[in-house]
């Protein structure tokens, strides 16, 4: 039965990290599954909370630090494809406005709203990238482009 509320609390812990994004939870919650394994194994109960303890404070010192470094290190990457497509030019797929908008760059098909939030643009107009937000573009079509 111990091991069954240290698995819970493991799953718990581990589906918390998918909200937070810190890797913190998920080494509490990988010490929680190695306690439900000791539990699993004839520890009691205090051996179990020996387990959790010790192997998440291994986790919290040697596995995060790395771990972070290679997801901060993967967004820059990230960052840095978005931001390729600053100053390009684009093929306006369907209408773009403030709200929304699709526009090729390339070969990729991205959403897309005006740069200033009023301007309309037509299907088959170019336009040009001015920013990128997340999944979407700020793009302009007017041959004068705002200042920086």
């Amino acid at each position: 039965m111990t091991a069954l509320i240290w698995l819970l609390i493991g799953a718990v812990l581990v589906g918390a990290e998918f909200v937070s994004g810190e890797l913190f939870l998920v080494m509490l919650g990988g010490g929680a599954l190695a306690a439900a394994g000791g539990a699993a194994l004839g520890l009691g109960a205090v051996g179990s909370a020996g387990v959790f303890a010790i192997v998440s404070v291994l986790l919290l010192l040697a596995v995060r630090p790395a771990a972070k470094r290679k997801l901060q290190e993967r967004m820059g990457t990230l960052e840095s494809h978005q931001d390729r497509f600053i100053g390009s030019a684009a093929q306006v797929v369907e209408r773009v406005d403030g709200q929304r908008g699709q526009v090729r760059i390339g070969k990729e098909l991205w959403s897309a709203r005006s740069f200033d939030g009023h301007e309309v643009i037509e299907a088959g107009a170019s336009v040009t990238v001015l920013q990128v937000t997340g999944a979407a573009v700020l793009v302009t079509g007017r041959d004068e482009l705002p200042e920086p």
